[in-house]
């Protein structure tokens, strides 16, 4: 199976490359300071891995500014910039609450992205991990060959391949790749960059749970070297620490037992974000949100603006749900809000009247509406026509208002603490009867 390419655009414009491989809760990986799209996908020992986690989860993975299919003429390398990246990947994609997943640097945009969108990092995996980018430690052999890139780039493409693969098949391809993916001048320019990273003030903000995992201690020989892992471990509040197998800091590789290790925590239950919970095939309470004349906010925000405090408003909306037993549905965004199952209707009505809360809140106020019907479960999503019913009875609603269907409100009726306003039998579209229509309004 090959990789999804698709290209989003960064805060500054920047046409950043994205690859997505299998389905399911997405596995986000901020690639290593050597990786590419192109060498994940097509060296055997690199791509082992990727496969793996592809065959459980959705596998999505970048190449940051200025790097293989990404835009190569850019001038800002600053970390600031490559969590943009970050950031239009979740936001191009339409990703839901996620796991992230980064190796050596990649840990440094890992974690400071974390801090700041809590809401879209379920869990976090770091691989030999830094919180500043002086942690690493460049060999003897590596520091001597530094200069041959500015001298002769194919050599010096050459030495690293020999470094991770010998001189292999596999090595031979990671030069071809890594010699396309960068220049010298970009390969300098962001290693120049980021020397002055340093994410120690994220590390107490980290909220999700966390795993660590460091490889053992290296041999002398070791291109990089760093033992950062441990301290990051321990200021993260609720991370787990274990040891690698391997002994040399390889950023690209990664052994099927450190892969399984990390699919295993990133399937646990119990998130950040609440409960795990299975989609239901039958009867089920269907929530629409969507955010109330979206197009003229975007133009009054300005596009960029509009869609981070919407997706900041997603992440809310489904943390909101979450607490309240229902299941967002991952991976699908509706329009500008979220769609969400619940089994009681008394949850489902706490959950509406808390999302519109959070939208006013936000400064984006939402369509609420709510059906039960029967749904067919399929993969990571519900359909029926009680899933359209719900749909266009949000689209009924006034700014912040929940409106509920009559099967709602006989449900709910006795149980849910509110009181009913009947707004009488409604025509809507695609729907072959009129729908008799409630509004929930707070208060015995």
């Amino acid at each position: 199976m090959e990789p999804q390419i698709r290209y989003v655009r960064s805060a500054d414009s920047t046409k950043i490359a994205t690859a997505s491989l299998g389905s399911g809760t997405p596995v986000v990986m901020i690639p290593a300071a050597l990786g590419n799209i192109e060498a994940y996908f097509s060296i055997p020992e690199v791509r082992a891995p990727v496969d793996f986690f592809a065959e459980k989860f959705r596998f999505i993975t970048y190449d940051p500014r200025g790097r293989g299919l990404s835009d190569r003429d850019v001038s800002d390398w600053s970390l600031d910039a490559r969590v943009s990246d970050l950031h239009a990947v979740f936001e191009g994609l339409l990703l839901p609450s996620s796991f992230l997943f980064a190796r050596a640097w990649g840990s440094l945009v890992a974690i400071a992205f974390t801090a700041r969108y809590p809401g879209l990092v379920n869990r976090l995996g770091l691989y030999a991990p830094m919180v500043r980018a002086t942690d690493a430690r460049m060999g003897e052999a590596r520091r001597a060959f530094e200069a041959v890139q500015e001298i002769d780039w194919t050599l010096f493409c050459k030495f690293l391949a020999l470094t991770f693969f010998d001189w292999t098949e596999s090595g031979r391809l990671f030069a071809e790749q890594f010699g396309k993916a960068f220049t010298p001048e970009s390969s300098a320019a962001s290693t120049q960059a980021s020397l002055g990273d340093d994410i120690g003030e994220y590390l107490e903000q980290i909220a999700c749970p966390t795993l660590v995992i460091q490889p053992k201690q290296p041999t002398q020989h070791s291109t990089f070297t760093s033992d950062a892992g441990r301290e990051v471990a321990a200021r993260i509040k609720d991370a787990r620490f274990r040891m690698s197998g391997l002994t040399e800091w390889l950023s690209l590789l990664l052994t099927i037992d450190d892969a399984r290790a990390f699919a295993d925590f990133f399937e646990e239950e119990n998130t950040c974000t609440g409960p795990k919970s299975e989609l239901p095939t039958g009867t089920a309470l269907i929530l629409f949100a969507d955010i109330v004349d979206s197009t003229a906010l975007t133009e009054r925000l300005g596009d960029a603006a509009f869609r981070a405090k919407a997706r900041d408003l997603d992440a809310t909306l489904r943390t909101v749900i979450r607490e309240r037993t229902g299941t967002p549905i991952e991976g699908k965004l509706l329009g500008d809000g979220v769609l969400a199952v619940f089994t009681s209707a008394r949850q489902a009505i706490e959950a509406a009247l808390a999302c519109g809360k959070a939208g006013d809140d936000a400064g984006l106020p939402l369509h609420l509406g709510l059906h039960a019907g029967d749904v067919i479960r399929e993969e990571n999503n519900v359909y029926g026509g009680a899933v359209n019913v719900a749909s266009r009875i949000s689209g009924l609603s006034a700014a912040s208002e929940v409106l509920v269907s009559e099967t709602v409100r006989s449900l709910a009726r006795t149980s849910a603490g509110v009181r009913f306003e009947d707004r009488g039998e409604q025509a809507l579209k695609g729907v072959g009867e009129k729908v008799r229509v409630w509004a929930v309004l707070e208060g015995e």
